[in-house]
């Protein structure tokens, strides 16, 4: 016999939601119970979970009470809203939205990076952005062994990135357009198919948009490095699944190609991916469905003796945000920070 644990996904009939119920089932998560949660417009859904099926209910007080765990993927008001909630009533929580990212308090994980911030935590773990996950497995094995003194990024993203929604959206422009008719934007402020433009997150005083502050700040706040010179351009390309990254970064002395590609062959949660011969390299089609982030194209920056190049690609959806969270949680149990009050065959 072994522990089992009473779980809520929050946020369950979202692309995140659905990636969490497939994992845990994939992943044999130790489970005595399951409660999926949504809004009042999503509840009386019925999803299914090793064969069973399950009615999606309203999240309320009452729906938050005998849970050991929720993992929460409704957004951050909804995560505000219950999350206290939940910790009130004994729970942990992972939340896989901004709203706890930058708290002092709260805990920023990525479980392949700083698996330890886990011991801080207050009742709620964040999971960061999806962005900030993906380039942090790349970058992090090699800052291990030379830290890094400067990272730019540009990264093109799917449109997963916006939810289920936004990857049907994309579907209906792509055939208006072939059809000759206006594509709807309902979504997206502009056609993504065949386009591609600016992150629409708001934008701050100097320019740069929310999604791109996001990765400079949880990437400071994940490395321990909150003087760690960032710099991001975050794009929204054609594409459905799995978001794609050029990654620059600047040591402080030379770095080795044949080193950091032999780091990254090694590196957890990274497949490295390099044909040269046949100019082959991570590319989102590939990367959808899979647990590792691909990376490859590792090359020396011809403008900089210090500087080295990378490209990856990772799926949005399961390492950006389902899996980290799993992860996370199965760091609980493997770490005895997880109530049980019940046990499973094993």
């Amino acid at each position: 016999m072994g522990q089992a644990y009473r779980v809520a996904i929050l946020g369950a009939t979202g692309a995140v939601g659905a990636e969490l119920i497939d994992l845990l089932e994939e992943r044999n998560f130790p489970i005595s119970s399951l409660k999926l949660l949504a809004s009042p417009r999503s509840a009386g859904q019925t999803l299914k979970f090793k064969g069973q099926t399950i009615e999606v209910a309203e999240v309320s007080e009452s729906a938050l009470q005998d849970v050991d765990l929720v993992l929460a993927s409704a957004g951050g008001s909804v995560s505000k809203a219950w999350a206290s909630t939940a910790v009130a009533a004994g729970a942990v929580v992972v939340d896989n939205s901004s709203a706890f990212r930058m708290d002092p308090q709260v805990p920023l994980i990525v479980p392949e990076v700083n698996p330890d911030a886990i011991a801080t935590h207050n009742g709620i773990i964040a999971n960061p952005n999806c962005t900030t996950i993906l380039m942090n497995l790349a970058v992090w094995p090699l800052h291990q062994v030379q830290p890094v003194q400067r990272l730019i990024a540009s990264t093109y993203q799917s449109a997963s990135g916006a939810g289920a929604r936004a990857m049907a959206e994309v579907k209906l422009q792509a055939q208006a357009i072939l059809d000759g008719t206006p594509p709807p934007t309902d979504i997206f402020p502009y056609p993504l198919a065949f386009n591609l433009f600016p992150h629409n997150s708001g934008l701050n005083a100097q320019g740069y948009c929310e999604e791109e502050m996001k990765m400079v700040q949880e990437t400071r706040k994940i490395f321990h490095a909150p003087d760690l010179r960032v710099s991001v351009t975050c794009v929204r390309v054609p594409v459905l699944r799995a978001h794609s990254e050029a990654i620059n970064l600047e040591f402080a002395q030379p770095f080795s190609v044949e080193e950091a590609r032999s780091i990254l062959k090694n590196a957890p949660g990274v497949k490295l991916v390099e044909d040269w011969q046949a100019n082959y390299f991570p590319m989102p089609i590939d990367a959808s469905g899979c647990d590792d982030v691909l990376v490859g194209r590792i090359r020396q920056d011809l403008s900089h003796p210090c500087g080295l190049e990378l490209w990856l690609s990772g799926d949005q959806i399961r390492k950006g945000a389902a899996l980290n969270a799993v992860q996370i949680a199965e760091l609980l149990i493997k770490r005895q920070m997880l109530r049980s009050v019940a046990a499973v065959a094993t």
